[in-house]
């Protein structure tokens, strides 16, 4: 998906306005839910104008923030069919978890919105990780018989639990990713 699917294309001086604004909206509303028109302003160093010249109401940015985040998530599931599972993987993993904790309030957001366009990425996402999967699978990086939708879910919820508190707790990305990756494939129990 790309940004002309939710917004109308800008030039390169206002793409880059939206784009501090929309990162000041994530900062201030991830502190402050309640946050105003104009603090968003002042965290953007631009004038409330600016932004209300950008977006007519306090929904349609946190609209316009929920649908930059779904690009980027969207963009973060990009999987490619011709390196390894292992190292896509891992690629895919660190994306999202940037993606999410960058963008936690917006994600959170995306997740319960009713716009059918991000319901649309999201569904999209869902398809491109089980195709992965059983790729995974059948190149052996997965076990012959694992059950495709529970890897998915379990893989989702090592996802979600490192970036719920909206941090990466040690910071590492990477390091992070390995983790969640060594986790779904290796387990917690000791070997046999």
């Amino acid at each position: 998906m790309t940004s002309q699917h939710l917004r109308k294309p800008l030039r390169a001086d206002a793409e880059r306005t939206v784009r501090a604004i929309l990162e000041a909206a994530e900062r201030v509303l991830s502190a402050d839910p309640a946050a105003t028109m104009e603090q968003i302003a002042e965290a953007a160093g631009v004038a409330r104008t600016t932004v209300h010249r950008r977006f007519a109401t306090r929904e349609a940015l946190i609209e316009a923030l929920t649908a930059w985040a779904t690009e980027q998530f969207a963009a973060a599931v990009e999987i490619s069919d011709t390196a390894p599972p292992l190292v896509v993987l891992h690629r895919v993993t660190a994306s999202v978890l940037r993606v999410k904790l960058d963008w936690n309030y917006a994600m959170a957001r995306a997740a319960a919105s009713a716009n059918p366009e991000i319901a649309r990425v999201h569904a999209d996402v869902i398809d491109r990780c089980d195709r992965f999967f059983r790729r995974a699978r059948a190149e052996g990086l997965l076990r012959a018989d694992v059950d495709l939708e529970w890897a998915r879910r379990c893989y989702y919820a090592l996802i979600g639990e490192v970036t719920h508190g909206g941090t990466a707790p040690d910071g590492d990305i990477d390091a992070l990713a390995t983790r969640i990756v060594d986790t779904l494939l290796h387990g917690l129990g000791a070997p046999r």
